[in-house]
């Protein structure tokens, strides 16, 4: 009974709050910008501290969605740093609330967000589905600065996906798409990459990612867009054997990646490898192998020390904000029973309860589906992590988590090596040349060459996509 009174009161103090439009003018739209100020510069202290005082001010105006991003901001903020189990924390506390709101916008960015999430544990297929959840919830909403902030990483993330799938085409043309909503410079960086590696147009590829790069080094960034855009620049003048010209993208990157904290980890991983792929190809040994123990080194000092803080940060906001949560709900409480002659207006706000439940329908597949797969979704998470660590134990676990795949690829050539099937494995999870390089320690180039024998063992006509090829097994 003092729930049900609790949650009437909620919708009742819900139909007479605070205009929306407004509260994206004075609450979203600013939190957002300055969280990605912060994202992009490595300053997570500050990032948490913006949320929590964020968290404060929903909490006192009631406003259940402002709370919702502040767990969104947090989930991302774990994304590059791989810390996953902490990012899904925060996932499923934004999704508690979000799932009864009426503001398509912030479900939107949830399900957006959420797809980003998909993409890093290598979901492409489920990845898209909430990036296609997303976009229909945002597709009939008014135009505002908050909403053209979620269709930019909606578009962004669509593009991402189709780069992944090696569909180049549409992933052009969503990130184009997305570059008229933002003008940060993470979409010339997007657009430099896929066509240094996708359409493999080297003119094109220097003109976006020099213009990114040398427009941040003379603002003097010091952030995400300018180590992606450095990182890059310097992958391309390695492939043009312009490497007077890569050392020097490459060291810069190298000095971005440190005063953002390592915060970005894959760009870590990049800088170093291709620094020590840089020197081999110079021939100077010594270096080559300075950077890959250096390489080793930094990231076991840099995730030991930036995780634990940024744990120890979150662990405090999570503390407060269930403490929040508690004392929110003794005023609820005090003022549902002082309130109970409201009660003859519950009939007017029924049918709200109703349109709710109708709502909800449309995410209840969603999450049948993520109860059913969960188990297998540990152990594709497992198998994801082995094969970065580029762990013996990885071919095993893999078996487990798709069992069938290597009895079917063995079945087409017997004479298969181990290490033909781990190759095998790493590209049925979609992993891309330059992951597997960089997890493998070899040059992509390796990479290409081993793809081509491997078409020529397992009879893979040329005009087949390797990867749909391997989806096909099983």
């Amino acid at each position: 009974m003092i729930r049900c009174l609790t949650f009437v009161l909620f919708l009742i103090l819900l139909s007479c709050s605070k205009d929306p439009d407004q509260y994206e003018k004075d609450f979203d739209t600013p939190l957002l910008k300055q969280n990605e100020e912060l994202r992009l510069s490595g300053n997570y202290d500050a990032l948490v501290k913006l949320n929590k005082d964020y968290y404060q001010k929903a909490e006192k105006k009631g406003y259940a969605e402002g709370k919702a991003l502040c767990f969104l901001n947090l989930a991302n903020v774990n994304l590059p740093l791989e810390n996953y189990k902490r990012a899904e924390f925060f996932f499923n506390k934004a999704e508690n609330i979000l799932k009864y709101s009426k503001s398509n916008i912030h479900r939107a960015k949830f399900y957006n967000d959420f797809s980003n999430f998909q993409l890093h544990l290598k979901r492409l297929d489920k990845s898209f589905k909430y990036n296609d959840l997303a976009m229909s919830y945002i597709k009939d909403t008014k135009d505002s600065p908050f909403r053209n902030d979620v269709l930019f990483k909606i578009y962004y993330k669509r593009g991402d996906y189709f780069y992944r799938k090696k569909m180049y085409d549409p992933a052009l043309e969503y990130f184009r798409k997305a570059g008229k909503l933002d003008h940060s410079g993470r979409i010339e960086c997007a657009i430099g990459d896929l066509y240094l590696y996708g359409f493999k147009n080297m003119d094109s590829a220097r003109f976006y990612l020099s213009s990114i790069a040398e427009k941040s080094n003379l603002q003097g960034r010091v952030d995400g867009v300018a180590l992606n855009a450095n990182t890059v620049l310097g992958e391309y003048y390695m492939m043009n054997k312009q490497y007077d010209k890569a050392e020097k993208s490459l060291l810069k990157a190298l000095e971005i990646n440190k005063k953002t904290k390592y915060v970005f980890a894959q760009y870590t991983k990049y800088v170093y490898t291709d620094l020590r792929s840089l020197y081999e190809s110079m021939g100077d040994k010594e270096k080559a192998l300075l950077f890959l123990q250096a390489y080793t080194e930094e990231r076991n000092k840099s995730d030991a020390a930036l995780l634990e803080a940024i744990n120890h940060d979150m662990e405090g906001f999570i503390t407060e904000t269930e403490t929040d949560s508690e004392h929110h709900r003794s005023k609820v409480l005090l003022l549902c029973i002082a309130s109970i002659f409201v009660l003859s207006l519950v009939g007017m706000y029924l049918w709200k309860i109703v349109r709710q439940l109708k709502e909800k329908k449309i995410v209840l597949k969603y999450e049948a589906e993520k109860l059913k797969n969960q188990m297998h979704d540990n152990t594709q998470e497992e198998v994801i992590e082995l094969a970065r660590k580029n762990d013996p134990g990885f071919l095993d676990t893999f078996k487990k988590a798709y069992p069938g795949f290597i009895e079917n690829v063995l079945a087409l050539n017997p004479d298969l090596e181990n290490s033909d099937l781990v190759f095998c494995a790493m590209l049925k999870l979609h992993f891309t040349s330059k992951d597997i390089a960089g997890y493998t320690s070899v040059q992509p180039r390796s990479v290409q060459q081993k793809k081509y024998r491997l078409r020529k063992k397992l009879n893979i006509p040329t005009e087949t996509d390797i990867y749909q090829f391997f989806d096909s097994l099983l």
